[in-house]
């Protein structure tokens, strides 16, 4: 049988702790951005990639915004186009009904000197003409 015995842990260097700067977390973490001392992390530069894609789409998500609030004021200044163009034809319609009223028609006829015909009532001209043909 063997004899039990203690195994020795090696032993580790234990790294000396970095002096924390006081204050809570936020307060170093906010420092550490400030500084740019987190982009000498390993942890972010690995993470670079990764990074610039999200930076890339936050972006491009912006810009979608600004491109649809752009389409949305184009098509409320071509609706509000619309509206004074349908009413401006309303308008017209109904001034052109008022002028092209019989008795609008003869008064301004009479301006310039044309009188209404009443005396005889309008007859119907036909032509009878035989068509011969040629075979």
């Amino acid at each position: 049988m063997t004899k039990n015995s203690i195994k020795e842990q090696p032993k580790t260097e234990s790294q000396p702790k970095q002096k924390s700067s006081g204050g809570n977390i936020v307060s170093r973490s906010f420092s550490s951005v400030l500084s740019g001392a987190f982009l000498s992390r390993e942890k972010t530069i690995r993470s670079l990639p990764f990074i610039f894609f999200i930076t890339f789409i936050t972006l491009c998500y912006i810009a979608n915004g600004f491109y649809a609030e752009e389409q949305i004021r184009k098509m409320n200044k071509i609706t509000n186009e619309l509206k004074e163009l349908h009413s401006e034809y309303i308008i017209s319609k109904s001034e052109l009904s008022d002028i092209s009223n019989r008795l609008e028609v003869v008064k301004r006829a009479q301006a310039i000197g044309l009188k209404e015909s009443v005396a005889e009532a309008p007859r119907i001209i036909s032509v009878h003409s035989k068509i011969q043909s040629d075979n």
